[in-house]
């Protein structure tokens, strides 16, 4: 998904510094701005579900020391995935000012 996103902000980027952008052009990028964003959202759930999980898991390991492991596995996923959200978040970021350069170069 990161590179699709970062593949399609130097597409539109492109575009931008060749012609003025059609109505059409913009209502597309609008539509991939909502994918984009529920992509986000999905991962920030699972994001919060692994650190909630391993949060659990070191909570019950002061019973149960084997729990540790599973904290610590968890935490391990976790890492990828906060990095991977951290890119989403700022592509998308970036696809809003893209929007905003779009519109004030709108052809009429």
């Amino acid at each position: 998904m990161k590179k699709y996103l970062y593949d399609y902000i130097h597409t539109v980027d492109k575009l931008l510094a060749e012609q003025e952008i059609e109505e059409e052009t913009i209502a597309n990028h609008l539509l991939k701005i909502e994918f984009f964003q529920h992509e986000r959202e999905i991962h920030l759930l699972v994001t919060l579900a692994y650190a909630l999980f391993a949060i659990i898991s070191f909570a019950i390991s002061t019973f149960a020391p084997m729990f540790v492991f599973i904290g610590i596995i968890l935490v391990l996923f976790l890492l990828p995935y906060v990095i991977h959200y951290f890119h989403l978040e700022n592509g998308v970021q970036y696809l809003y000012k893209q929007y905003d350069e779009m519109v004030k170069r709108r052809k009429k």
